[in-house]
């Protein structure tokens, strides 16, 4: 049983992180997308800078929905948790990479 259990966290935090990379990659195009925007001129308003946000918040949620109803044994026995810290894991370790990559440009 144990080994069933190795392999229910470990998929959990593939799934996760998958979905966490995932995430982390829409909201990085949205920002070049924006930024484009902006030194076009396009946004003139402080409320239009992130547009779009709430749509791709749902689509984590719903990615999220769809793993836990087409996966559910990665969601019983407390497993749940680990595909959370998947999610956590592969966004944070995207966010983190793209810090250091502008931490690295900006260092002479």
């Amino acid at each position: 049983m144990q080994v069933m259990e190795m392999i229910r966290v470990l998929a959990g935090l593939i799934a996760g992180g998958t979905i966490g990379l995932g995430f982390g990659w829409m909201q990085s195009l949205a920002l070049v997308h924006n930024r484009k925007r902006q030194q076009s001129g396009q946004l003139n308003s402080a409320w239009a800078v992130m547009p779009g946000s709430m749509r791709r918040v749902a689509l984590l949620l719903v990615a999220l929905a769809l793993v836990q109803v087409l996966c559910p044994l990665l969601f019983v026995h407390g497993s749940h948790w680990w595909v959370s810290a998947g999610v956590v894991g592969g966004y944070g370790g995207f966010l983190f990479r793209r810090l250091r990559q502008q931490s690295s440009r900006r260092t002479p």
